[in-house]
């Protein structure tokens, strides 16, 4: 095992590290506030999106909407409140300059007159990169737990 000081620093600077969780705090926000075109509008115009086990990635901007709008028909009949969590994000900047991130997502659910229920437990690996100054998710791969 390398001693502490012999190992390479692969963060990012506090600043970096701080605007990428403001990022995931106004994506999420958007997300559970039902808003789902300010969250595709998160994507890059050529973005991959794969969060549903056995289901093919959403490709391109136009597709994660489109993949948004069928998950929220699926939901209506069950009045609900999500809550998606980001938690142990790690961010990474390789030579490339996108921002590689890994984070732990969990999901929680709160029904009408019920607490809430935790739903999922995923691992999310993200690459970030920058148009016009701001951070698009150019991938979204979900990992969920027990899958």
């Amino acid at each position: 095992m390398k001693e502490f000081e012999e190992m390479e620093p692969t963060g990012v600077s506090a600043e970096l590290y701080a605007e990428v969780l403001q990022y995931y705090a106004h994506q999420m926000q958007a997300l559970d506030g039902g808003k789902v075109e300010e969250y595709a509008a998160t994507f890059t115009e050529d973005a991959v999106f794969g969060h549903t086990p056995g289901r093919e990635p959403a490709r391109t901007r136009a597709g994660i909407l489109a993949d948004l709008y069928e998950v929220r028909e699926r939901f209506t009949a069950d009045p609900q409140q999500r809550r998606h969590l980001f938690t142990m994000v790690d961010v990474e900047q390789p030579a490339d300059g996108r921002l590689r991130v890994t984070c732990y997502a969990l999901v929680l659910t709160t029904r009408p007159g019920n607490g809430p229920e935790m739903v999922r437990s995923c691992v999310v690996h993200d690459v970030l990169v920058r148009e016009d100054g701001q951070l698009c998710n150019q991938e979204r791969l979900v990992d969920h737990d027990g899958f």
